[in-house]
């Protein structure tokens, strides 16, 4: 398919990134400034937003924004005062893009660990449901609304030792199609990425003996992250869209 947009799509449109300090958070955080949108930088480390912050800026993009914030942490009041002051500063939210995640441990089903296992429920599962509640209102007031979660291949079909990052994913692309279908006579579309094999550091700690030179780097998929932000891509709804399908045909990720 096809994920080509205009320069200036994004033009005027304001983006949260979630997990915007590194990897593929921040590629599509550069990626969505380039193309005219003000982004939010929303992570858990200070000086890795500044980095991408000062980048954007040095670039001449819009000005960014920043949001310290440990989704590990945080509450259900958290989130609603980030939404008072998104909306306070910007009016309203025209996009939202669910990167962070955490891996949690490759492990056998039966050694799954309680502890670990509710972080990443709480970080890919509940922070992403108490936040999109909390932003909701501000992107009911886009013309062109975005939202975009981030599942995975084993989000599609379980696989042996994934763990609690398997469950977490197919709960989020549940969680994308119950929204979606709420939402379907709204202005807003919601839809889910499988990013597929990238050389990122969540990869690396998956596959550590990997060969990350045969990986796509996040900047090369970054086509469809712009594309699902677009007006171009209004016509997607309701789908889990593979970044990789070529290669999700070969190799489950």
């Amino acid at each position: 398919m096809n994920y080509s947009v205009t320069p200036t799509a994004l033009a005027g449109k304001t983006i949260l990134i979630t997990g915007a300090g590194d990897g593929i958070g921040k590629e599509a955080a550069l990626h969505y400034a380039q193309h005219g949108a003000t982004v939010i930088l929303l992570g858990r480390t200070v000086a890795k937003l500044e980095a991408v912050y000062d980048e954007i800026e040095s670039k001449g993009y819009p000005q960014a924004a920043i949001v310290p914030l440990d989704m590990k942490g945080a509450s259900k009041q958290n989130y609603l005062d980030m939404a008072d002051t998104i909306g306070e500063q910007f009016g309203q939210l025209d996009g939202l893009l669910h990167n962070a995640g955490l891996l949690g441990a490759i492990t056998p089903f039966e050694q799954i660990d309680e502890a670990s296992f509710d972080d990443v429920m709480q970080v890919n599962v509940k922070a992403q449901l108490l936040m999109t509640q909390a932003l909701l209102p501000l992107l009911k007031k886009s013309p062109d609304g975005r939202i975009v979660f981030t599942s995975s291949t084993v989000g599609h079909i379980g696989k042996a030792y994934w763990a609690s990052y398997s469950i977490s994913k197919f709960a989020t692309e549940g969680m994308m199609q119950i929204l979606a279908d709420e939402l379907s006579d709204t202005s807003i579309r919601v839809n889910a990425i499988n990013p597929g094999a990238t050389r990122t550091k969540m990869r690396a700690s998956a596959y550590p003996a990997e060969d990350v030179e045969l990986l796509k780097t996040p900047q090369d998929i970054m086509p469809l992250y712009v594309y699902l932000m677009a007006p171009e891509g209004r016509t997607l709804h309701g789908q889990c869209v593979d970044a990789q399908p070529e290669r999700n045909k070969l190799f489950k990720s």
